[in-house]
């Protein structure tokens, strides 16, 4: 049995978070402060969770199952699995410096 690499595998689920957008707001979902928790485990299971900007946000249909497809097809990870949580509700304070910046927060 092969041992994963948890974190070499986490990085690259980051790598593919940073490629997803929030079409309300120009930055990535992980910048963003949108994942709350990426759990891998000894079989390269990945299980997020996340959370939308607003519980009417546009794209809460399909924001989920992208992110989910995203992260299933990463060489390495044996399945993918997204749960949405609205506990705690996101705030612009759970924004990353970085993502202050590009929205001229800073």
């Amino acid at each position: 049995m092969e041992i994963v690499d948890k974190i070499a595998l986490e990085t690259m689920v980051i790598d593919v978070l940073k490629t997803c957008y929030d079409p309300e707001i120009p930055t990535n979902i992980y910048d963003l402060g949108l994942i709350y928790e990426i759990k891998i485990d000894d079989e390269a299971n990945v299980h997020t969770k996340m959370t939308l900007t607003s519980p009417s946000c546009p794209v809460a249909g399909t924001l989920p199952p992208e992110v989910e497809a995203k992260i299933r097809n990463i060489q390495g990870v044996n399945s993918s699995k997204v749960e949405v949580t609205w506990e705690p509700p996101w705030s612009r304070d759970m924004m990353n410096e970085e993502a202050k910046f590009e929205l001229g927060m800073l």
